[in-house]
C-alpha cells in the first residue's frame, strides 16, 4: 500500500514541535505493516541542506506563481519527495515566521502549493507514483483534500489528521480565487469559515476520515470547550471521526543507549539517573540534588499552562523543589520564569530556546516534569517521560488523561500509578499536585515503583500504527467496493 504522508515538519529534517516527531516517526512504524510511506515537505534549507543524491521527478512551471521542482530522495531512513520552490521556501528563520518573529505574509501561498503539490501526486503527477491515500497533518497541509474533492477524480483517499485544533490556518476571503478551487467550493461545506477560510477546517470537511492524536482529545473536540467553533462539523460526521494515539520513537528515546546521557541506564539500574540529574543542576546553575527536581520542557504559552505555574513557582520552592525550564515562546512569560530565577538563585533556572540533547538528559536526570497543560491533544514529554522514568504532573486532559495513571491511593494500592495528575486550568490543583508529588518523592521505596512501572509502559507506535493501518485498510476496501459497482 503507497501512503503520502504530507507534513510542514519531518524530525530529523525540520523541527518545531511534537508534529515532526508523528511524521518522522509514522513511516517506519508502517513499514511493519507493509505500507510505503513518502512524505511531501517544502524545501526549506534546513532540508534542502541534507538531501544529497536525490532525483527530479517532476518539473512545475507555474507553482502558484513560481517554478518549482520536486526532489525525491532518502534521508535519515526517511523517502521524501522535497517540493524545491526558493522563492516559497528559502527563506532564514522557522518554517512559519521570519527571524523578526511575523508569521510570512505569504503562509497562504507557501502552505497552498504544499497540498496543491499533494493532490497532483495523487492524480500521477511524478510517472510510476499513484499512492493510494494521502495523509495531511495539521492546517499546513489542510487544503489537500480539498484539492482532492473538488479536482477532476477523488480516486485517492485522504485522512486529515488534527494535531491541535489552535491553530486553523485562518486567511481572509480574498485569497480564495488564487487558490485553484472552483467557485463552488467556497461554501459551509467546503474552504469557507466565518466568512473567510481556514485550511484546517478545509481537511476537516473534505477529508474521507479526520483523526486527532489521543482518543480523549477526539471526544473534547466534538464539544463547545475544546471544539473551537468546529465541533458541530465534527457531530455531524462523528461515524468518521478517530482518535488514535501518538506513539513515540523508542530507538531514539532509549535510557539505556542515549548519547546525550551522562550515564545511561535501565529499568534495573535506575539509580544511575542521579549521575544525569547532577548534570542537569550543572548545566541550570541548580544548587544541591537532594530534594525532587521538576522539569519543563515546553512552548512558553497560556495554552501549556505556565502562567499558572508562575503563580505558585514561589511555593513550590518553599515545600523544597527545584525547577529547570528550558523551552521559549510569549515574551512576559519568558521574563517570568528569568524573575523567578532572580528571586530563587540555585532553585529556579530557565534556558530559553530548544536544545534536543538537553531535553533528552533533563528527561534522564530530573525526578519530575511538568506539564499544566489547559488543552493537549496528544503531548509527547510525558511519553519521554514515562520512558525515562522521569515521572509526569499532568493535567487531566486530552492525551495526559489517555497515558498517565494518577497516583491516587487506589492507584498505588493495585500497583498501576505512573504519575500525578490535577485538574486542568487551576493554579491551586497545579500546587496541590507538587506537593503531592514531593511526598511521594520522599518515599523513595514507592517512587522508584511508579519510576519503573512509567518505563514499562508502553508508549512505542506499535499498537498506534496498527490502527492507522487498519484505517487506510478501510480505505482501500471502501474504494474497492466503490469500484465495483460502476
Amino acid at each position: 500500500m503507497e501512503v503520502l504522508s504530507v507534513a510542514s515538519e519531518l524530525y530529523p529534517l525540520i523541527k518545531t514541535g511534537g508534529l515532526a516527531d508523528v511524521t518522522g516517526a509514522l513511516p517506519g512504524a508502517l513499514a511493519q505493516s507493509g505500507i510505503t510511506m513518502r512524505t511531501l515537505v517544502p524545501g526549506y534549507p534546513a532540508v534542502t541542506s541534507k538531501l544529497s543524491g536525490g532525483r527530479v521527478v517532476a518539473e512545475i512551471a507555474d507553482l502558484f506563481g513560481v517554478p518549482a521542482k520536486l526532489i525525491a530522495g532518502r534521508v535519515a531512513g526517511l523517502d521524501i519527495i522535497v517540493i524545491e520552490a526558493p522563492a516559497l521556501y528559502d527563506r532564514p528563520g522557522n518554517p512559519y515566521v521570519s527571524p523578526d518573529g511575523w508569521d510570512w505574509s505569504d503562509n497562504w501561498k507557501r502552505f497552498a502549493a504544499l497540498s496543491w503539490v499533494a493532490a497532483e501526486l495523487g492524480q500521477g503527477l511524478v510517472e510510476g507514483y499513484l499512492p493510494q491515500i494521502i495523509h495531511a497533518h495539521d492546517w499546513q497541509a489542510g487544503l489537500a483534500p480539498a484539492y482532492i474533492k473538488y479536482g477532476p477524480s477523488d480516486r485517492v483517499k485522504t485522512v486529515m489528521t488534527v494535531h491541535n485544533m489552535a491553530f486553523k490556518g485562518f486567511f481572509g476571503p480574498e485569497i480564495f480565487s488564487q487558490l485553484r478551487l472552483p467557485p463552488h467550493a467556497y461554501g459551509v461545506n467546503g474552504v469557507e469559515y466565518y466568512g473567510g477560510i481556514s485550511y484546517l477546517k478545509s481537511g476537516m470537511e473534505c477529508a474521507d476520515y479526520v483523526t486527532t492524536v489521543s482518543p480523549n482529545y477526539a471526544d473534547e473536540i466534538r464539544t463547545p470547550a475544546f471544539g473551537m467553533g468546529l465541533e458541530g462539523l465534527l457531530n455531524g460526521r462523528a461515524d468518521t471521526v478517530l482518535g488514535i494515539l501518538n506513539g513515540i520513537d523508542i530507538t531514539a528515546w532509549d535510557p539505556a543507549t542515549d548519547k546525550a546521557l551522562v550515564q545511561p541506564y535501565g529499568i534495573n539500574t535506575i539509580h544511575q539517573r542521579r549521575a544525569n540529574k547532577l548534570a542537569v543542576a550543572d548545566r541550570f546553575g541548580l544548587d544541591g540534588v537532594d530534594g525532587p527536581l521538576f522539569c519543563v520542557v515546553s512552548r512558553l504559552t497560556d495554552q501549556k499552562g505556565m502562567d499558572l505555574l508562575l503563580q505558585i513557582v514561589d511555593g513550590m520552592v518553599d515545600l523544597g523543589a527545584r525547577l529547570a525550564v528550558l523551552g521559549s515562546g510569549e515574551g512576559y512569560l519568558e521574563d517570568g520564569f528569568r524573575y523567578a530565577s532572580a528571586r530563587h538563585p540555585g532553585k529556579v533556572a530557565i534556558i530559553t530556546g530548544y536544545n534536543e540533547d538537553l531535553s533528552h538528559l533533563m528527561q534522564g536526570g530530573c525526578d519530575a516534569i511538568l506539564i499544566p497543560s489547559r488543552f493537549e491533544p496528544c503531548g509527547l514529554t510525558q511519553l519521554y517521560g514515562l520512558r525515562y522514568g522521569c515521572v509526569p504532573v499532568v493535567s487531566r486532559i486530552g492525551g495526559l488523561a489517555d497515558t498517565v495513571i494518577d497516583a491516587n491511593p487506589a492507584a498505588i494500592a493495585a500497583e498501576v500509578a505512573t504519575g500525578v495528575m490535577f485538574d486542568a486550568g487551576s493554579a491551586h490543583a497545579l500546587y496541590e499536585a507538587i506537593r503531592r508529588t514531593v511526598r511521594l518523592y520522599a518515599n523513595d521505596k514507592l517512587w522508584k515503583k511508579i519510576q519503573r512501572r512509567g518505563m514499562k509502559s508502553d508508549v512505542s507506535w506499535e499498537t498506534s500504527a496498527a490502527r492507522y493501518a487498519d484505517l487506510y485498510a478501510t480505505l482501500i476496501g471502501q474504494k474497492t467496493d466503490d469500484s465495483s459497482d460502476d
